[in-house]
């Protein structure tokens, strides 16, 4: 098992209708997210990694000048039971955020193991079913519905 880098990405996927992609965890059935993951080394940049993550978590080639990243952070403290898949003495992560905008909701191609399910939602849906504040703090703020906060 190769180990997490403290830092991660958070890409929402998004139509211009603000119809939002959400995932279904593999490990944690009925945990839906948008996009996320660590970075694989120390110096890979941000927008790179957000750009594999959205390749290997749903085979969509984000096009670079729809992929925008956003002036916000969140740093937070990895779960306990989480934290042997980090880096030794890991204990807070900086997620970054992105957003990336597809013309149409389409089908996805799913990693296995690491998803089970797809969906497509209107945006309140879609914050409204995400188990992670940061997401659903996000999705909002795409919206229009938060303003930009937590900045980093």
């Amino acid at each position: 098992m190769t180990l997490k880098q403290p830092v991660s990405v958070l890409v929402v996927i998004h139509t211009p209708a603000l119809e939002v992609l959400l995932l279904e965890r593999a490990t944690r059935p009925g945990f839906w997210q948008s996009i996320t993951g660590s970075l694989d080394w120390p110096e890979e940049p941000l927008q790179a990694a957000a750009r594999r993550e959205v390749l290997e978590e749903t085979g969509i080639d984000a096009n670079p000048e729809r992929l925008r990243r956003w002036p916000l952070a969140y740093t937070f403290e990895v779960y306990p039971e989480w934290r042997y898949r980090f880096v030794p003495g890991t204990v807070h992560n900086t997620e970054h955020v992105f957003s990336l905008e597809v013309p149409l909701p389409g089908p996805v191609t799913l990693a296995p193991g690491e998803h089970t399910a797809w969906t497509w939602l209107p945006w309140p849906e879609a914050a409204e079913k995400c188990f992670s504040w940061s997401n659903r703090d996000a999705i909002q703020m795409l919206a229009g519905a938060a303003p930009l906060a937590r900045t980093a």
